[in-house]
């Protein structure tokens, strides 16, 4: 297999963000605040310490906020830096230093795997990361470093996968799975998009990062609109389960560690929770309070 460093990520960013309106009327959902820096920033931020340094977001209309965070701001740069202020000149200029970002826009919504198209030409031949903004995975429990460490002995594509109680199946993509010899990872058998909890191979959820062949793209082209009327990803990827096409073969990491769905109210309000009581400057007056609240 391979043994090329991954250097590319692809974060599509071009959903509506409707479950959060009218907050995110004129907002990217991305740009919400968790703590204080927005979604997206962590996400850059895992994909650039997993070595993931040249990354595309596939954008929409109205997020241009997105490039513009990731962009200098000379005028308030130097406004604090005039004031002394250099602890905020640095987190301003935080972004901006990350990574080299690009950005492609994503024309129509016609679902993640036709986001996941727009990539093919920058992304060319070789693997490369997905990563969904909704999807905030703590960087005390960082995952995709063990992602790419099996893509590249196995070869194919390599999912990640968490274990969710029966009932909520339903709303992820699912995998059918056989072990290895390794604890922490499978082969996938089968994938299924969103299915009654009765019609479950598993309990095995397909959470938002993603590590590819790049034979995706060609396989993108050709998958019609499935389920909501949208070119599903995991419809693609189902077809790259079979290790005998070119680029095939599935693996997948079990995921134990910590993981916010930033896209659903309660995850949202879980995340800035946890994380601010992770923080010195800010989790013992919180911890006080909640105490407080909770009696």
């Amino acid at each position: 297999m391979s043994d090329a460093p991954l250097r590319k990520a692809v974060l599509p960013v071009a959903g509506l963000g409707t479950r959060f309106l009218p907050a995110t009327k004129a907002l990217p959902k991305e740009m919400l605040p968790v703590v204080d820096k927005p979604a997206i920033q962590y996400v850059v931020e895992e994909a650039v310490a997993a070595g993931l340094d040249d990354l595309l977001m596939i954008t929409g209309r109205a997020k241009t906020a997105l490039e513009d965070h990731f962009d200098r701001r000379p005028y308030l740069e130097r406004t604090l830096a005039d004031k002394g202020d250099d602890r905020r000149v640095a987190l301003v200029r935080q972004p901006t230093e990350l990574g080299r970002i690009h950005y492609v826009r994503q024309g129509e919504a016609l679902g993640l795997g036709h986001a996941v198209l727009q990539a093919s030409q920058h992304v060319g031949d070789e693997p490369f990361a997905v990563l969904l903004g909704d999807d905030l995975v703590d960087a005390a429990t960082p995952v995709l470093p063990r992602m790419i460490e099996v893509q590249q002995r196995y070869g194919g594509s390599v999912l990640l996968l968490m274990e969710v109680p029966p009932q909520d199946i339903s709303a992820y993509g699912c995998a059918a799975v056989e072990p290895t010899d390794e604890a922490d990872v499978v082969t996938v058998t089968g994938l299924i998009e969103k299915p009654p909890a009765e019609e479950a191979p598993s309990n095995y959820a397909v959470i938002g990062r993603y590590v590819l062949d790049p034979a995706v793209f060609g396989v993108l082209e050709s998958t019609p609109p499935g389920r909501g009327g949208e070119i599903q990803l995991t419809d693609a990827l189902g077809t790259l389960i079979d290790p005998e096409l070119p680029g095939g073969g599935m693996h997948a990491v079990i995921f134990t560690g910590r993981r916010y769905d930033t896209g659903d109210k309660l995850g949202y309000l879980k995340a800035m929770i946890e994380l601010a009581l992770a923080r010195d400057d800010l989790g013992p007056d919180l911890r006080a309070w909640l105490e407080s609240k909770l009696g």
